[in-house]
C-alpha cells in the first residue's frame, strides 16, 4: 500500500537524521574538547539538548499506531447553551485548532458552517489533512470551558462558556462500513453562513441523519447536493467507524467514557481568561499560562500530554 511505503520511509529517513545529528554533535564535542574551545563544547552541548528533544517527540509520534492515527480527520465544534457567549467561544476553538493545522503544515478545508445569530458559530466542520492528523487530534474530543469577562456584556461580567469538539478520521475505500439507507434520514436545505460563496441560492446542502446511533452530519461546502451528499456519507462513514475504534478500545481498557451534555463537571480543559490567565487539562494536569498563545493554536504540550498519558495510564502533570 502506497500510503504505508511513505509512511515507513519517512520513519526510516527521520531516524536516520536523528542518527546524523547526533553524529556530527559527538564529532563537535570531541573537537571542541580536543582544542579546549568552550564555545565549541557549547554549541555541542546545545545541539544535544535540541536532539533531545527531537527525540522525545520522535517517540511520542512511535506511539501514534492506532489503527487510523495516520489518516486524516474530520473536526466538528458545536456550541453549547448560551446563545451568543457559547457561539464566540465555538469559533475561537475552531480557530485554534486551524491555526495549529495551519503551524504544522497540515491543509484544511471547510465542509459546513452555521453561523451564529450576532456572532460566532452554532457549529463547523472542517477537514484537516496531512501525517498522523487523526492520531495527533482524536484526544481533543470532549467539551470545552472558557472562562472570561465577556465582550457582548455591557456590565463586563464574567462569564463561562461551553463547546464541544468531535474528532473522526477520514477512512478510504479498503475499509468496509455497512450503512443501510433504511437507517437514513436525508434533509436538504440551504446554506448558510457569513455571505459570499458560502450562501448557494438552490437547496444543496445535505443533512443526515443516522437513525440507530443518532449520529447527524452535514455538509454545504459544494453548489451541488450529489458532490455534498457523497461528502456527508464519507463522514457518516467516519462517525460511524470512529465509534467503533473507541468501543473496542474502552473495551480493551475496561472502561467507558460517558457521553453527556455540553456543560458544568463535564469539560475536558478550562481556558480562563479572568481573573488570570491559565490553560489546563483537567485528564492530563498539564497547564500553559500563556492562554492567548494557547487560543493561537499552541497546543502541542495537550497533545503530547495526552499521548503520553495514554500509554503510561496516568497523569502527565506538567506547567508551561
Amino acid at each position: 500500500m502506497l500510503k504505508e511505503r511513505n509512511r515507513l520511509e519517512q520513519a526510516v529517513s527521520g531516524y536516520r537524521e536523528l542518527a546524523d545529528s547526533f553524529d556530527d554533535a559527538v564529532t563537535l564535542h570531541e573537537l571542541g574538547e580536543t582544542e579546549d574551545d568552550a564555545d565549541t563544547v557549547g554549541e555541542a552541548e546545545a545541539a544535544l539538548q535540541a536532539l533531545v528533544e527531537r527525540v522525545s517527540k520522535r517517540q511520542l509520534e512511535s506511539m501514534l499506531s492506532g489503527e487510523a492515527d495516520s489518516n486524516d480527520c474530520y473536526l466538528e465544534v458545536n456550541a453549547g447553551a448560551g446563545g451568543t457567549e457559547a457561539q464566540d467561544w465555538a469559533e475561537m476553538l475552531l480557530r485554534m485548532y486551524v491555526r495549529w493545522a495551519e503551524a504544522h503544515g497540515y491543509k484544511v478545508g471547510w465542509l459546513e458552517e452555521s453561523a451564529g445569530e450576532e456572532a460566532g458559530i452554532k457549529s463547523a466542520t472542517v477537514e484537516i489533512k496531512g501525517p498522523n492528523a487523526y492520531g495527533w487530534l482524536k484526544s481533543e474530543t470532549g467539551v470545552h470551558r472558557l472562562v472570561r469577562i465577556s465582550p457582548f456584556d455591557s456590565q463586563a461580567r464574567r462569564h463561562t462558556s461551553f463547546a464541544s469538539v468531535a474528532i473522526s478520521p477520514v477512512i478510504d475505500e479498503s475499509i468496509e462500513i455497512e450503512v443501510e439507507e433504511k437507517d437514513l434520514r436525508i434533509d436538504t436545505y440551504r446554506a448558510s453562513g457569513a455571505g459570499g460563496q458560502h450562501v448557494n441560492k438552490t437547496d444543496s446542502a445535505v443533512r443526515i441523519t443516522h437513525e440507530p446511533s443518532g449520529i447527524v452530519v452535514q455538509c454545504q461546502n459544494d453548489r451541488s447536493q450529489h458532490r455534498n451528499r457523497a461528502q456527508a456519507m464519507a463522514m457518516l462513514r467516519a462517525r460511524l467507524y470512529e465509534a467503533e475504534l473507541k468501543r473496542r478500545e474502552e473495551e480493551a481498557q475496561a472502561a467507558a467514557e460517558e457521553k453527556s451534555d455540553i456543560g458544568w463537571g463535564h469539560q475536558i480543559r478550562s481556558y480562563v481568561l479572568q481573573p488570570y490567565q491559565m490553560v489546563k487539562d483537567l485528564r492530563t494536569g498539564v497547564e500553559k499560562g500563556n492562554a492567548q498563545g494557547v487560543l493561537d493554536g499552541d497546543i502541542d504540550a495537550f497533545l503530547e500530554g495526552a499521548l503520553a498519558a495514554k500509554v503510561t495510564g496516568g497523569r502527565t502533570d506538567a506547567t508551561q
